[in-house]
């Protein structure tokens, strides 16, 4: 008996249709390049609007809004009483008693020259002064004896008990004792000066403050010859020291003579001292000054502190906002924060000001309140914070939401 073999037990199946199976796999492929294609027509989103952005910047703690601001300008602090004190002769420097920072008074000694030889000097011209008086009372007490005997000759020679020659001789010793008293009269006054010359030149060795202030200099040392004029080479000074009295501090500001008018005597501001950005002086104008640089196009502004401080130095560099009249009164500063954008970012819309904020490539349209700050410079006092991105000029087409691609700068 055959047994059946392997290819017997196969199930026989019928033939399924190859195009039937590629038709099955290409109905997917079909319906998703068509959803594709309707996609990106119908529901693409718009090309992103191409914007300037710039970063708000914070409002330091302290600084004015600027309300009322009509010029800002930038100058240096001055001191209107400053001198280097030198001497009036020229001479060794023997001891200097000043040193930087130190305050003095006025007519407090700085330094003392060599006074050897006019002191020497001084010392002959008082000798030759009481020599002089010496001689002076020496004739005054002769000429006393030659009027005595004088008026005695008169009376012996009226009596006739005395010779005409006698008489003479008596007015001629009279006459002569009084001519060497106005002599000696004169030698007196003349030593006298003389002695008041070297005084003098020996109070010259003594280097005096001439006001009050503050040493912010020492230029000599002991051993130094100094000159009240410069011997050149560098082998002479011609300062002991120079000081500056703090009470006479003010600025000086350079204005643009396009600006000038907007300056008037008298007028309110504030400055800021570079040092100390936080810290608002009130301060005032002092005077314009009538005369204008024709190389730089400025006027010169003097410009006073209300109070003076220890921090305010000479030479400081200082920033100083003129204010309307009535903008800073009794000496207080009007103080606001918050951040500070372009004019250009602002816009109105209803009354309200919008910025529009630049967040991920999304353009957001914020609300926010802001007042001027400065010419070009808008103060926004909430609704924005330190380091946002705000678009400058907005486009007409932008609004919130808006794709955007920041343009670079």
């Amino acid at each position: 008996m055959n047994r059946p073999s392997l290819d017997d037990l196969k199930i026989e199946r019928p033939e399924e249709s190859s195009s039937g199976f590629r038709l099955w796999w290409l109905l997917p492929v079909i319906l998703l390049a068509a959803g594709a294609i309707a996609w990106f027509t119908w529901f693409r989103p718009p090309a992103a609007i191409e914007v300037e952005t710039v970063a708000a910047s914070e409002l330091r703690r302290g600084q004015e809004s600027g309300s009322g601001t009509v010029l800002n300008a930038s100058g240096y602090v001055t001191a209107r009483r400053q001198a280097t004190v030198s001497s009036k002769i020229t001479g060794r420097v023997t001891e200097v008693l000043i040193e930087e920072g130190m305050e003095v008074e006025a007519g407090q000694v700085m330094a003392s020259l060599d006074d050897s030889n006019i002191r020497a000097a001084y010392e002959l011209a008082r000798a030759q002064l009481e020599s002089a008086r010496r001689g002076l009372d020496e004739t005054g007490a002769l000429l006393d004896e030659a009027r005595i005997n004088y008026d005695r000759q008169r009376r012996l020679v009226a009596q006739n008990l005395a010779s005409a020659a006698d008489l003479d001789r008596a007015r001629a010793v009279f006459g002569s004792l009084e001519a060497r008293l106005r002599r000696n009269e004169a030698d007196v006054e003349v030593a006298a000066r003389q002695v008041d010359i070297y005084q003098e030149q020996l109070d010259d060795t003594v280097i005096r403050a001439p006001f009050a202030g503050v040493v912010v200099a020492k230029n000599a040392q002991p051993g130094e010859m100094v000159s009240p004029v410069s011997a050149g080479g560098g082998f002479t000074r011609t300062g002991i020291g120079t000081i500056v009295d703090m009470s006479s501090l003010e600025i000086e500001i350079d204005v643009n003579e396009a600006y000038i008018n907007r300056v008037s005597p008298d007028q309110g501001a504030v400055a800021t001292l570079d040092a100390y950005p936080d810290w608002k002086i009130p301060a005032h104008v002092i005077a314009i000054i009538p005369t204008a640089d024709r190389q730089r196009a400025t006027v010169e502004v003097r410009v006073g502190f209300d109070q003076l401080d220890d921090r305010i130095l000479p030479d400081m560099g200082v920033k100083v906002a003129f204010h309307e009249a009535g903008a800073v009164e009794d000496g207080a500063v009007e103080v606001r924060y918050g951040v500070l954008i372009p004019e250009e970012a602002l816009r109105k819309d209803g009354g309200r000001n919008i910025v529009f904020v630049a967040d991920s490539g999304i353009a957001e349209r914020r609300a926010v309140s802001a007042a001027e700050f400065n010419s070009g410079t808008i103060l926004v006092e909430s609704g924005l914070k330190q380091g946002e991105r705000v678009v400058i000029n907005p486009p007409s087409e932008l609004a919130d939401g808006s794709a955007i691609r920041e343009r670079e700068q």
